[in-house]
């Protein structure tokens, strides 16, 4: 009886702080703050997109030098075949959006025609997620080569015919599929290979000013074809992308013009503090001098776009595991969606399978058994989201 007792009163004392460490907020989320978001139809749209996941490095991976058969490169880049079970395990997780990148070039022919057995396994996990009522965005991803598409004027009238002729066939292929699917132009659109401006964009360099040219004439072919194609597309949500989706080049990115009003979403990635999120040789702490970061790009998102009823989706965002850092990384993840669900924009992360080495890891979800390799992250996801 007396152990009985000793067990009964230790419970008591180690089950209180065991179901503290458990539901404890992440330190930082207090100072995520808001701001005013209005109610329209389209950021009401978004706002239901809630917490998002990215199926990385899987219909995305490319071997241009590859010629077996093209559907195995859905798993050559390392991670397993997509499984409604998978996808169920998102929903059931409280993820409500797929976005689901897809690298066409090495699936087409010299008319740029998609094969069809690759646009028939994109459209079965598209199926898959809407049957789970997800949202799912489809997009394309790493198709950016002077054979495909390049902002540049010296490729512009192969650019402009590759993205015409592959959003023609995607748009027919769905369009009887309701709002749930998103169509999302381009992926990243830059100077690939460029030393100076990959990642920069100079406004006063010809080379830079002729690619926002070029970038504006490829995202206004994506919105004219999609929107010519009937169906669901004539009113779809469709996300367009400034150079190499960044937030700090907006000042030289229009938007296209549209047939139908409010229909456009500004798509971003911002792997920000830089420092934290994705630079491997950087710091693995987070800290509340770095909170400052996320939010100067995220109040000009909200005044660029938001306030005016415009609305933004973060296609993909995250932070490497390094050395473990699982805590630093769960106060990143909270602050940052919090942050950006305070300002009336959903977020995706981005998720390529990788957990171990030096590479990108990014990611928290074990694919081949359904599990999560950090719940704390993924809580912070889903708990912070935009709701």
């Amino acid at each position: 009886m007396k152990q009985l007792i000793a067990c009964l009163l230790m419970l008591c004392l180690v089950l209180p702080s065991a179901l503290a460490a458990e539901t404890a907020e992440p330190k930082f989320v207090k100072y995520a703050s808001s701001k005013d978001v209005p109610d329209t139809e389209a950021l009401r749209f978004t706002r239901n997109m809630g917490a998002g996941w990215n199926l990385g490095n899987t219909f995305d991976a490319i071997n241009d030098n590859y010629s077996g058969s093209d559907l195995n490169l859905e798993t050559a880049w390392g991670n397993p075949r997509t499984t409604l079970k998978m996808i169920q395990g998102l929903k059931e997780a409280g993820f409500s959006t797929l976005r689901l990148p897809v690298s066409w070039h090495n699936h087409v022919n010299d008319e740029f025609v998609i094969n069809t057995p690759w646009l028939n396994r994109v459209q079965a996990v598209v199926d898959m997620a809407i049957g789970e009522g997800m949202y799912v965005i489809l997009n394309t991803h790493h198709d950016v080569y002077p054979e495909y598409y390049y902002p540049s004027s010296q490729y512009a009238e192969t650019s402009l015919r590759y993205i015409t002729k592959i959003w023609e066939q995607v748009a027919e292929r769905f369009k009887d599929y309701d709002h749930h699917l998103i169509f999302e132009g381009m992926n990243e659109p830059r100077l690939k290979d460029n030393a100076s401006y990959e990642w920069y964009y100079n406004p006063q360099s010809p080379e830079c000013k002729d690619a926002g040219e070029c970038l504006k004439n490829l995202n206004q072919a994506f919105v004219d074809t999609v929107r010519s194609s009937g169906g669901f597309n004539t009113d779809r949500y469709l996300m367009v992308t400034p150079y190499c989706a960044s937030p700090s080049f907006l000042d030289y990115f229009e938007l296209p013009k549209d047939t139908v009003e409010n229909r456009l979403i500004v798509s971003i990635h911002a792997y920000t503090p830089y420092a934290f999120a994705l630079d491997g040789a950087g710091t693995d702490k987070f800290t509340i001098n770095q909170t400052s970061e996320i939010l100067m790009f995220m109040n000009n998102l909200h005044k660029r776009y938001i306030e005016k009823g415009i609305p933004v989706v973060i296609g993909e965002f995250g932070a490497r595991n390094k050395k473990g850092n699982l805590e630093d990384r769960v106060e990143f993840t909270a602050f940052y969606v919090a942050a950006a669900a305070g300002r009336g924009i959903p977020c995706c992360w981005w998720d390529n399978g990788g957990f171990a080495g030096n590479g990108e890891l990014f990611g928290i979800y074990y694919r081949r058994n359904n599990t999560w390799a950090f719940p704390e992250i993924r809580d912070a996801l889903v708990n912070y989201a935009i709701k």
